[in-house]
């Protein structure tokens, strides 16, 4: 399964067009304009499993900064403060990591309203 299974092509191409200027990217306006933020919840669990390069369960720093090249592979790499800014959004308990279930929170929380830090 590839992300264009559950994502339309054109919404993740104007996702990236959104964001290709370095320090442009914000993950709520990212997960809108691809559509994820209306994915269901299995849905967004297969995304994830897909954006896990590693397979290892959960997306680290270091992997976090190819996460646009994940939609496409000539997109640019996150910057080091998109990096940051993203994995402190999502990372809740300080383990330098995120988790399908911690991704999953950070969108529902941009359906709802209730996002604090983006």
């Amino acid at each position: 399964m590839s992300l264009t299974d559950i994502l339309s092509p054109s919404d993740i191409a104007a996702a990236l067009r959104d964001c290709q200027a370095p320090d442009s990217f914000t993950p709520k306006k990212f997960f809108q304009i691809s559509g994820m933020s209306k994915k269901s919840s299995s849905q967004l669990k297969e995304i994830f499993r897909i954006l896990d390069n590693d397979q290892s369960g959960f997306i680290e720093e270091d992997e976090l900064k190819y996460f646009l090249q994940r939609f496409e592979c000539g997109a640019r790499v996150l910057t080091p403060s998109e990096t940051k800014t993203f994995l402190a959004a999502a990372d809740h308990d300080g383990d330098g990591k995120i988790g399908a279930e911690a991704i999953y929170i950070l969108i529902q929380s941009f359906r709802d309203g209730t996002d604090q830090i983006l």
